[in-house]
């Protein structure tokens, strides 16, 4: 079992921490690409794919001769966005390109699974000032919240679930909480699957669209 030490040791390297960071869009990726992005060779990023397999951040799937590595799971994810929002601070895009993927992404994305930015932060909001989820001590859906779970989403949480009904994620760009769980990833589901959001490019930003801003309005009065 790995220590508290060895986990925080996966990140303190930066080619591992980016290849982290890429995989909260929640996809596959294959070695290559990853190499692509964190602009590192072939062979280091194998070697650096290998210690974060080993040590539980990655799952690794094999098709042919191709490697795919995702996130090993929603907990792997929420301690990288949460160590993301930790840092001091974003770093200075270098180029209009890079400046404006990071204001896309500032205003709504997927964290993983989930919503996250500008957009998730305040959907969070929203279902807490509407009585569906409770703060009070720790955070829990409500009743009126499966009610609406089940209303608004048609979602309803199977018997024995393992996975939390709820639970927060600290956003690394807004430094506050939005929503993850089975909740945030039912909201980001349907969000996508009923074009309130659709992703902009092949990162991790999405866009609300019309249909998104009355939905959102209508069932949390959220102004997307």
């Amino acid at each position: 079992m790995s220590s508290l030490a060895d986990t925080a040791a996966l990140f303190a390297d930066r080619t591992r921490a980016a290849f982290c960071q890429a995989l909260l869009d929640g996809r596959a990726w294959t070695a290559g690409e990853l190499a692509r992005h964190a602009g590192v060779g072939a062979s280091t990023a194998s070697e650096q794919i290998s210690r974060l397999v080993a040590g539980g951040l990655l799952a690794e799937e094999r098709q042919g001769r191709h490697r795919y590595v995702r996130l090993a799971g929603p907990e792997a994810a929420a301690l990288t966005e949460a160590l993301a929002a930790y840092a001091p601070g974003t770093p200075r895009p270098h180029t209009l390109a890079a400046s404006g993927r990071q204001d896309a992404e500032a205003r709504a994305r997927t964290c993983y699974d989930h919503l996250a930015g500008r957009l998730g932060v305040a959907l969070a909001d929203a279902m807490t000032a509407r009585g569906l989820v409770d703060t009070g001590s720790g955070i829990a859906v409500t009743p009126a919240g499966r009610d609406w779970l089940a209303d608004a989403l048609d979602y309803r949480q199977p018997a024995g679930a393992r996975r939390p009904l709820v639970r927060t994620c600290l956003d690394w760009t807004e430094r506050r909480s939005h929503l993850a769980g089975a909740l945030g990833a039912a909201l980001c589901t349907t969000a996508l699957e009923r074009g309130w959001v659709r992703r902009v490019g092949s990162g991790r930003a999405v866009k609300v669209t019309p249909e998104g801003s009355e939905a959102f309005g209508r069932l949390l009065g959220v102004e997307a």
